[in-house]
């Protein structure tokens, strides 16, 4: 059990961050390469979204993990100096962090330790807003937490966001032990599978009226929420900030052909995604593995687009969708209007040649029309718009081609319904065959 620490080491919303860095990097693969600096960049845009002050950030040199502390004996103590000087109540330290070199470094430097998992779970839970984001983040923080014999667990009792992995005003510091967790893990998971039941509901009932559901993902902050609105015209939260979405989004979607699809916005993915956190999250990423089309933004501008691409692979694979993760993702390639002249000309020839890949701007809105064109396409699996007219009398009729077909439109007079209907060709042999029939 991790000692408690003292009133005056109280967490100040001040913040040190560092990455430690083997001296030995391990080889890239397919493009799998993040610079250290790339990497303490991202641990403190973390930092940042949580509103914690970063007053010092380093690369840390590490031989080899200390059993004890993770870093050396002398970086604990130049640290150690720093977090005194610069009065820091929190340091975050951006890998996995064991129990016991927690505790260790808590109490050489009488400060708040939490490692990347801890961080990523804070952020998690200061940002769900509904009752299921909120059930499937704490269950993925008492997984974690559950793990460490439980420091000071207090969310349970409190209403304000994140975890208290933090520390902050009003905490009671009260001691959960493992029972009570377990307990109170069997009961939201009894919660989220009843939520789970009522998803199934609404898929069900959004399958009897036949709009394909396209879902957007990607790496947080790669651009998802604007492009969701400027898409559907909604106002969908969107900052440039990691993890601004967490709650999935539902919104109608009309295509140039006329037909309406359903776009999903779903919480992004970011490198080394706690395990916990996929598992939570499994119920709402339903969405995704339930979609008719997936569709990968990408930031196209950040240095580290191609790590992130395989980023996101990694967890729509553990999710069970290697198959459109080899065959089926539109790739829309965001953040244009921020390339340089040349590599966007590279960019948009390349785009040419790859028929699943579109050059797009969120924010300006550039290439969106050709991005809607794509879904039509894509969505349209060899169907073709036909006109029928059909007896009002023969309602059976009328009812089969809206279960087979997507009737775009309808114009009833006295005695026929005229309708437009999107048919697969199979299907509208079908129909002739019963038209015949009658």
């Amino acid at each position: 059990m991790a000692a408690t620490l003292p009133a005056e080491a109280a967490p100040t919303g001040r913040a040190l961050v560092i990455h430690p860095t083997p001296k030995r990097l391990p080889r890239a693969r397919n493009g799998d390469a993040r610079s250290p600096v790339s990497r303490l960049q991202e641990a403190i845009a973390l930092a940042g979204a949580i509103d914690l002050e970063v007053a010092h950030a380093a690369l840390v040199p590490l031989s080899r993990p200390k059993p004890a502390t993770l870093i050396g004996s002398g970086s604990v103590a130049s640290l150690g100096s720093i977090v005194k000087d610069r009065k820091v109540g929190v340091a975050v330290i951006d890998a996995t962090v064991s129990p016991v070199q927690q505790r260790n470094l808590e109490k050489a430097w009488g400060c708040k330790v939490i490692d990347r998992t801890g961080l990523i779970l804070e952020i998690f839970g200061a940002r769900a807003h509904t009752h299921e984001g909120r059930l499937q983040v704490e269950l993925a923080a008492l997984t974690y937490q559950r793990s460490r014999l439980v420091r000071s667990w207090t969310h349970l009792e409190r209403q304000r966001g994140g975890f208290g992995f933090l520390g902050g005003p009003g905490e009671s510091q009260l001691e959960i032990d493992r029972r009570l967790i377990t307990d109170r893990i069997v009961r939201i998971k009894k919660e989220l599978l009843d939520t789970k039941r009522t998803r199934a509901l609404h898929r069900g009932a959004r399958k009897r009226v036949p709009n394909p559901v396209v879902a957007l993902v990607g790496y947080t902050n790669a651009g998802k929420s604007t492009l969701f609105n400027r898409l559907t015209n909604a106002a969908v939260r969107a900052e440039d900030m990691l993890f601004a979405t967490l709650d999935p989004t539902l919104r109608r979607l009309s295509l140039p052909s006329g037909r309406t699809a359903i776009l999903s916005d779903t919480v992004g993915f970011i490198s080394e995604l706690p395990h916990q956190l996929v598992v939570a999250f499994r119920a709402t990423l339903e969405e995704v593995t339930e979609a008719d089309l997936i569709v990968h933004v990408r930031d196209i501008h950040h240095p580290d687009t191609e790590a992130q691409r395989n980023d996101v692979h990694t967890v729509l694979s553990e999710l069970g969708l290697e198959t459109q993760v080899e065959h089926g993702l539109i790739e829309a390639l965001n953040k244009i209007d921020l390339l340089e002249p040349e590599a966007r000309a590279a960019l948009l020839n390349q785009a040419r040649r790859n028929h699943d890949e579109v050059p797009v701007s969120a924010a300006t809105g550039e290439g969106c029309d050709g991005l809607l064109a794509l879904f039509d396409e894509r969505l349209d699996g060899g169907r073709h718009l036909v006109d029928l007219d059909v007896s009002l009398t023969d309602g059976a009729s009328i009812a089969w081609l809206y279960r087979h077909g997507d009737v775009v439109s309808r114009r009833d007079d006295d005695e026929r319904a005229h309708l437009q209907v999107r048919l697969a060709e199979a299907d509208l042999g079908r129909f002739r065959s019963r038209a015949a029939a009658h």
